[in-house]
């Protein structure tokens, strides 16, 4: 099927319809979204002496909840100029308007007679050939395209995204009765493709997969803390990060997306699975219903199971229904993963526990293990679109079979028989025919157990992805305890940081150097990435914190010389380097990024020079390029000033891009040189591709520049009178004057009589010098260690 998508319609412009007319305009598609028209004038439209017939009043509520969208945070657009990518209407005048649209979208409210009117209305306008699906996430698919024509029914079904669309990755397609398979493919494609998500063909049952399975895990969850006797506290703390699930975890969750969306999912599934073996689980339990009736919905209504007083959270106590201080959670058990890194790594510990942390883990992950087996061919056929729904679109890092596999497949069956439980017998058959798990990796591939043939299959669509995770130790080149080199084939190598939080310390740099040395002598190029849920939050702070408390000067100095030289390696290697950056790009991170031959960020990359808030300006290059960059724009006097004080505050205010595209605007990225990505699955075969094309068009190793143009006392002058009144203004401190003049001094090029031409290695110098000056200061030294026990900036 040859499908093209220049323009979407969207039908309904509530939360979820401007979320998903947003992250259409996102990948630059023209939307056209539509709404009703208002019945009843505002008391601002009736003294405006308006009537209902006028446009700006019939377009009134579309208006409304796109521009509640655009300003809601955090931003469901990329870049705020993508809005003019969306036309509003309304029904009444606008519906013909569909007929230009290659794919119309309904989002109206979960109402089957609703949904019936508008598909009437719609079929009048479409032409044959469009694509038309619901965003439903729960009412069955079948119903909705009845009475409808063949063309209608064949190009309809439900394609489910996930709230907030632009974050949550889960894109679920739900066929209809008749939706050609033609039209399954291109949705699943163009899903991943275009859209950046994790698209799974579900099966049109109550809740489809997603929600069936997440919200069968929170109602669980709902009896399982009344039973053992838990806080909210600290089941919390058992269903988050420890576990590889988002910091909200469960409660903090609810609160987010609202206790009446999941009531109503809950409600859904259990009026609609009679036959489901944990049917009652799904009964609301008393205390969430007293929550409903008291409008304690969360976040919407200001308090759910946590509410804020004043700046201070309190917790709901769910035996009173009183609010009351946040208790500290802490269990013996979760002790014992301190020093595993990874998730995955940690659940054969946490089922072993001793406490009721290592019981709760051991009901929860059983109940979970018993629950999705049950739901082959149920909800799906294929066990691993189970784990793709889980980890898309509820943030969870590994889905329950990932979780089975680690703990052991029999371990997790034992298990499960203590706790009175029994596997589906799909699964005794797995093991009997010799396979010993749902997952395995075989030539880079990931494959999983297949229940109709008895064996492991190939997982589709890995053909655009490398998984570092399959390749890692088959494919190392080299490795150190920070690092790790891997051959990605054609000549291309790739450097995966294995530091904590990536952080860049002297295993991650010896690591760079090593890569550079191999890609210049044995390969072709490299690519420097990695797939953790952040790119690098910069350089290893508390090195520098021990250094500069000791008075290791000459060390330190020689540190930030390595990290320098370490940059200027990456932009003058003999040999292709392309960094690709996503998530938490920050400071050294953020530098390295800057010194790379091509960027390939993805759209979810948050990338800035940080070190402002550390008390010290960007020392690995970062202060420098600003200089250098600005220095490229120089095209007439009378804006070099202007120019460069563009560079200077991107630093000063600590500048952090919402999304990759933003940081364009920044100069962190550049125009006709960077790419972006959105789905980051497919970053690194991107990175790599563009690193084999860089070396086949004969990549010449590039000329140290010395022809950096900077203004000296001009432009000082200009930057000291700045801080100078910022600060008799109160806006910022006596230390953040002085660091800012620090860097004013770096970027002007010193206080040079007049314009001159410098070398890179002149700002280095100057920025080295800067950098380990305030290195010395009392203050600085406060923010950093601040930074290191809080985890956030200290303006002192």
């Amino acid at each position: 099927m040859k499908c093209t998508i220049k323009k979407v319609a969207v039908i309904g412009s509530g939360i979820m319809g401007s979320g998903i007319a947003c992250h259409f305009a996102n990948i630059g598609v023209e939307v056209l979204l539509l709404d009703i028209a208002p019945k009843e004038l505002t008391e601002k439209e009736q003294k405006k002496g308006l009537t209902l017939q006028d446009k700006v009043v019939k377009n009134r509520l579309v208006n409304e909840h796109l521009a509640n969208s655009l300003k809601s945070k955090p931003s469901p657009i990329y870049h705020q100029k993508f809005a003019s990518r969306i036309t509003t209407g309304n029904i009444d005048d606008d519906l013909s308007k569909i007929a230009d649209a290659d794919w119309v979208i309904e989002v109206v409210v979960e109402r089957l007679d609703i949904k019936q009117k508008v598909f009437e209305q719609v079929e009048k306008y479409r032409k044959p050939g469009t694509l038309i699906t619901s965003n439903t996430s729960g009412i069955p698919i079948h119903f909705m395209s009845e009475g409808r024509s063949e063309d209608f029914q064949k190009h309809f079904c439900g394609t489910h995204f996930f709230n907030p669309p632009r974050y949550l990755k889960l894109f679920e397609i739900i066929p209809g009765p008749n939706t050609s398979k033609e039209v399954l493919d291109f949705l699943n494609g163009y899903g991943e493709k275009f859209l950046g998500k994790t698209s799974v063909v579900a099966k049109d049952t109550p809740a489809f997969i997603g929600n069936r399975v997440g919200i069968y895990g929170i109602m669980s969850m709902f009896h399982q803390v009344k039973e053992m006797g838990l806080t909210i506290e600290e089941v919390d703390k058992l269903t988050g990060p420890v576990i590889g699930r988002p910091k909200s975890a469960t409660f903090r969750t609810v609160d987010v997306v609202g206790l009446d969306t999941l009531v109503h999912v809950a409600n859904g599934i259990y009026d609609n699975c009679p036959d489901d073996e944990v049917h009652e689980l799904f009964k609301v339990p008393d205390f969430i219903n007293s929550m409903m009736e008291n409008k304690w919905l969360g976040s919407k209504t200001g308090q759910g199971f946590y509410k804020k007083e004043g700046k201070v959270i309190t917790s709901l106590d769910l035996d009173t229904l009183e609010y009351r201080p946040q208790q500290k959670a802490s269990f013996a058990t979760l002790e014992l993963t301190k020093t595993i890194d990874k998730p995955i790594d940690r659940f054969k510990v946490l089922v072993k526990g001793k406490d009721k942390a290592g019981e709760f883990y051991r009901k929860n992950f059983t109940g979970m293990f018993a629950y999705v087996a049950n739901r082959i061919p149920e909800i799906t056929d294929d066990l691993y679109k189970i784990d793709d729904a889980m980890k898309a679109g509820f943030g969870w890092e590994n889905g329950p079979f990932e979780i089975w596999d680690a703990i052991g497949v029999e371990k997790g069956i034992e298990l499960m028989k203590a706790e009175g439980l029994e596997p589906a017998a799909w699964v005794n058959d797995m093991l009997k025919s010799g396979n010993k798990s749902f997952y395995t990796v075989k030539e880079g591939n990931t494959y999983y157990y297949d229940i109709e043939s008895k064996s492991q299959k190939k997982v589709p669509g890995q053909d655009s992805f490398i998984i570092l995770n399959n390749i890692r130790e088959s494919k190392k080149v080299w490795s150190n305890s920070d690092a790790i080199i891997q051959d990605l084939g054609d000549g291309i190598l790739n450097l995966e940081f294995q530091s904590k939080m990536n952080t860049i310390g002297g295993g991650v740099l010896q690591g760079i150097n090593k890569a550079l040395d191999l890609a210049e002598n044995e390969y072709d190029g490299l690519v420097i990435g990695n797939q953790a849920a952040n790119f690098s939050v910069g350089a290893n702070i508390g090195m520098i914190f021990m250094m500069a408390v000791e008075q290791e000067y000459d060390e330190l100095n020689m540190a930030i010389k390595m990290f320098q030289d370490t940059m200027m390696r990456v932009r003058y290697s003999a040999a292709p380097v392309v960094v690709a950056p996503h998530g938490m790009t920050l400071g050294g991170g953020c530098e390295m990024s800057m010194h790379a031959d091509k960027v390939v960020a993805a759209a979810e990359t948050y990338i800035g020079l940080v070190e402002f808030g550390v008390g010290v300006i960007p020392g690995g290059g970062g202060s420098k390029e600003m200089a250098v960059r600005a220095s490229d724009l120089f095209h007439k006097n009378d804006v070099e000033l202007n120019v460069l004080q563009e560079y200077f505050l991107t630093v000063a205010m600590a500048k952090v891009s919402t999304s990759a595209y933003e940081a364009f605007d920044t100069g962190i990225l550049q125009k006709g040189k960077d790419v972006i990505v959105v789905n980051k699955d497919r970053q690194l075969a991107e990175a790599k591709k563009y690193a084999k094309i860089l070396a086949e068009a004969g990549y010449t190793q590039p000329v140290k520049r010395k022809d950096i143009k900077v203004l000296g006392k001009q432009a000082l002058g200009m930057f000291l009178v700045g801080t100078d009144s910022m600060e008799a203004g109160n806006y910022i401190s006596e230390h953040d004057k002085k660091i800012a003049n620090k860097l004013a001094y770096v970027m002007a090029g010193g206080d040079l009589s007049e314009s001159t031409l410098v070398t890179e290695q002149y700002l280095l110098d100057l920025e080295r010098e800067a950098f380990l000056s305030l290195c010395g200061e009392r203050k600085t030294l406060e923010r950093i260690q601040h930074m290191l026990t809080k985890g956030k900036p200290l303006r002192n």
